[in-house]
């Protein structure tokens, strides 16, 4: 067996009996050795009686969910190349030659396109407005930029690849989000992936889709920002502990006007809270990069694997003492001058001045201790592991 086609089903059978035909006519027109496999997801209405007749194999899949239902049909699948695809009569499974040409030539993961940018065709109502214009887009770009994918049409459904790259993916979604997954782990793992320009035709059922936009848009960008520390956490981490560095230290010097604007004490304060927050923005990015790659759900970045190697607990131990150790001697400083003033009020301006520098340096300093002795704690090999 060559060629497995999964088909997810939940109440297909408007357009079931039709999809199935196209996909042997595929088959054959592919010349390979083909199975279809409908994974039913709890159909009602006869799906599965449909896809016997017209010659399927039906794998039950009691687990709900677009990701579990596809996930089912794959594991139940013989071929050694798989091609997915829903079953609402979109996608012509009859033209899936291309996708088998690419399998041929060694391609691991084999994306259709339904976007004009990459040479797909959308048919007049096939598509609704919002998902042609705003969802697609925003999303394949978020895609494009975050994880360097190649991909222009980054939730195609119609997509192929082989049985081996598809277990190098280790997919885990049960929902939506399955389709980014796929194209996310491929990019990271590094397998060949390319596009096959496409045609989306109107879907031929009366009901309404499973799909909910905006519910299942804001899975899918969930998923990429959890699965990105770097855009999530780390980028504006650096970019908030820049500014409020820069802040705190020429703040620190005295105030600055601009024209009518004065910056004073209480800009400094603010500064000091973004440099706090960017600080906790850069250990959020390191725990979750170290959580992710020791789960299997993130490859190992080399460069970032060099880093932590460098910085070992004691050294964030020893870094978080400096730190804490300083902002304790500024507010010596600061106790000294109150001293001599006899424990009565000091100058508002010149006071804040040293104690805020002298707070922020004492809790980066913890920030530093305990947020070391929590990668060692991530870092904690355990028995059969």
């Amino acid at each position: 067996m060559q060629l497995s086609i999964v088909m997810p089903c939940l109440n297909e059978a408007e357009t079931l009996a039709t999809c199935i035909r196209k996909a042997l006519t595929g088959i054959e027109r592919a010349g390979v050795q083909g199975e279809i496999i409908i994974a039913d997801n709890g159909s009602t209405d006869g799906s599965q009686n449909i896809a016997l007749a017209e010659g399927a194999r039906i794998v039950a899949v009691e687990r709900k969910g677009y990701g579990n239902a596809l996930r089912g049909g794959i594991h139940a699948a013989t071929g050694k190349w798989i091609l997915m695809g829903d079953a609402d009569d979109s996608y012509d499974f009859s033209k899936i030659a291309p996708f088998v040409e690419n399998l041929r030539e060694g391609h691991d993961l084999v994306m259709g396109c339904r976007m004009p940018s990459g040479g797909g065709t959308i048919m007049p109502g096939a598509m609704p407005w919002k998902h042609r214009w705003i969802g697609n887009p925003i999303l394949t770009f978020i895609g494009r930029l975050f994880f360097k994918s190649p991909a222009k049409d980054f939730h195609c459904g119609l997509r192929a690849f082989t049985k081996d790259a598809y277990g190098k993916m280790n997919l885990r979604t049960s929902g939506m989000e399955f389709a980014s997954e796929m194209v996310i782990k491929a990019t990271l793992s590094g397998l060949k992936i390319t596009e096959v320009p496409i045609i989306l035709h109107p879907d031929g059922r009366s009901r309404a889709p499973h799909l909910r936009s905006w519910r299942d848009g804001w899975r899918h960008l969930r998923f990429m920002l959890l699965f990105s520390p770097r855009w999530l956490f780390l980028i504006p981490g650096i970019g908030i502990c820049l500014i409020g560095t820069a802040g705190l230290f020429l703040l620190t010097l005295g105030n600055m006007i601009f024209g009518k604007v004065v910056l004073d004490v209480g800009t400094m304060m603010v500064c000091s809270m973004l440099l706090l927050i960017g600080t906790q923005l850069l250990w959020l990015a390191v725990f979750t990069r170290h959580f992710a790659v020791s789960e299997g759900l993130l490859p190992p970045n080399p460069r970032l694997e060099r880093i932590l190697s460098a910085f070992s607990l004691e050294w964030g131990l020893i870094s978080g003492f400096i730190l804490g150790l300083a902002g304790v001697i500024l507010l010596g400083i600061a106790f000294l001058d109150w001293q001599q003033a006899g424990f009565q009020g000091l100058s508002y301006g010149t006071n804040l001045r040293r104690l805020i520098p002298a707070t922020t340096l004492i809790v980066l300093g913890i920030q530093f201790l305990f947020g070391s002795f929590f990668l060692g704690v991530l870092g904690l090999k355990t028995v059969g592991r």
